[in-house]
């Protein structure tokens, strides 16, 4: 199985993005997803909170520079895809990154709760972040995504940050984006 041409070596973590994908391998996607899944019932089973703030980094790292940037992503590129005969389907990042930015935030609170001694709370938060990254992983569907197609509709996010999402653009059959 040949790399995709959007599929690019991983930087310096911390080097700041010269640029990040507009398009990334949906595949992929649900492939980092089910990883984040399987954390989840980790931490929901074992109680390792602490494990969440790994993953509010790498979300973290994510939505700021791109897969290239996540560790997770591309351990899951190195590891997981090769072994899946699938063939790459091409989506927008805008919205998996707006997705990220929502993972860093929530994972982020996971670990808050779990310290400032908010258990139930955490919980119910991990319940969540079980329940988002299995939809994706499972049926493709994101909810971040819609989210964010939600919020460039209403013009509350600018239709240039991802054109493919843009209300007045009319997608060509081979550029239709699956969250948009």
């Amino acid at each position: 199985m040949t790399t995709p041409s959007y599929v690019v070596a991983p930087p310096a973590v911390l080097d700041p993005p010269r640029s990040v994908p507009t398009v990334v391998d949906e595949v992929t996607v649900r492939l980092v997803a089910g990883v984040v899944l399987a954390v989840g019932v980790v931490v929901l089973v074992s109680g390792r909170w602490w494990l969440y703030g790994l993953l509010a980094v790498d979300f973290a790292l994510r939505a700021w520079g791109g897969p290239a940037r996540s560790p997770l992503a591309q351990a899951v590129l190195r590891w997981l895809r090769p072994r899946v005969a699938t063939a790459p389907r091409p989506t927008a990042f805008a919205p998996k990154r707006f997705a990220a930015g929502i993972g860093a935030v929530v994972s982020s609170a996971i670990v808050g709760l779990s310290l400032a001694g908010a258990p139930v709370a955490a919980t119910v938060l991990v319940v969540a972040m079980i329940a988002l990254p299995g939809l994706e992983a499972a049926f493709g569907f994101c909810v971040g995504c819609r989210v964010f197609a939600v919020l460039v509709r209403w013009g509350l996010l600018h239709d240039e940050v991802c054109v493919d999402c843009a209300p007045t653009r009319r997608p060509t059959p081979e550029r239709v984006p699956a969250d948009c």
